[in-house]
Parts: C-alpha cells; structure tokens; sequence
C-alpha cells in the first residue's frame, strides 16, 4: 500500500475539469461550482489530488465535443494545473480497482478513479457522478 501523503484533502473526479470547458457557466451552475473548485486549487487554498486517467478524459472529452486544437490546448492546461497533484495509476491501483469494481459494480473507469482515491489515503471527492456513493471507502462531495 501507497504511504498516505494526501490524507483528509479531496480528490477531483474528471468532470470536475470537464465541465468548465465543455459547459457555459452562465447555463450550467455546476459547471461554475466545478470552476470555482478549481480556482481554489489554482490559487493555493484547496490542495487537489486526480489521477493521470483525468488527463486522458479531458483530453478525450474535448476532442470529442471542442476538436483536435482544443483537446490539446486542454491537455496541456491539464498538466501544468497549479497545486494539483496526479496520482499514478499503478499495478497496486489496478489490483485496487478490480477489487473495487468487483465490489461495487462499478465501470472500470470508475472503478480506477476510486482505487487511486483510495489507496492514496483519500477520504473525499469531488464528482458530480452519483456512482461514487456506493463506495463506502470514500465519501463523494456533489457539485
């Protein structure tokens, strides 16, 4: 098991970076909730914890909805994200997340978003994704 650093401090579902991009703010308000969690994380007064699957769903997400040019500019604003840290999704993350979509019945992608929480002493998450209340592991925080 993974030495827990990052207990207690929230990790970020995907959509928590999706939505802002995709949605306006003006229209959708958890798009604003999502934004302003992550000008908590980018100004220092939320530390924020995802895993490097994130990178491939906003990635993926904006070049489904925005376009080529987009999904890179996103991909790159991802990785350079002040204060936020990414999680590695490992051998130890992987068995985690077969045990927890075993568990749980959850989608592996799902799956693999709360094992990184888990095994890296998270407690909490943000997430708009209802499913992440069937995992008792962890407590989902709504936008």
């Amino acid at each position: 098991m993974r030495k827990r650093l990052t207990q207690g401090l929230p990790y970020l579902d995907s959509n928590v970076f999706i939505y802002p991009v995709i949605y306006d703010e003006r229209t959708v308000p958890k798009s604003r909730k999502a934004k302003d969690v992550l000008t908590q994380v980018s100004t220092g007064g939320l530390r924020g914890f995802t895993s490097t699957l994130t990178w491939d769903e906003v990635v993926w997400v904006t070049l489904k909805v925005l376009g080529h040019k987009d999904s890179l500019e996103q991909g790159q604003k991802f990785l350079g994200f002040p204060n936020l840290t990414l999680l590695s999704i490992d051998e130890a993350t992987l068995t985690r997340a077969q045990k927890v979509m075993e568990k749980y019945d959850l989608k592996p992608r799902d799956a693999l978003h709360a094992a990184a929480a888990i095994e890296s002493g998270q407690s909490e998450m943000i997430s708009d994704d209802p499913t992440f209340d069937k995992v008792r592991e962890i407590k989902r925080k709504p936008l």
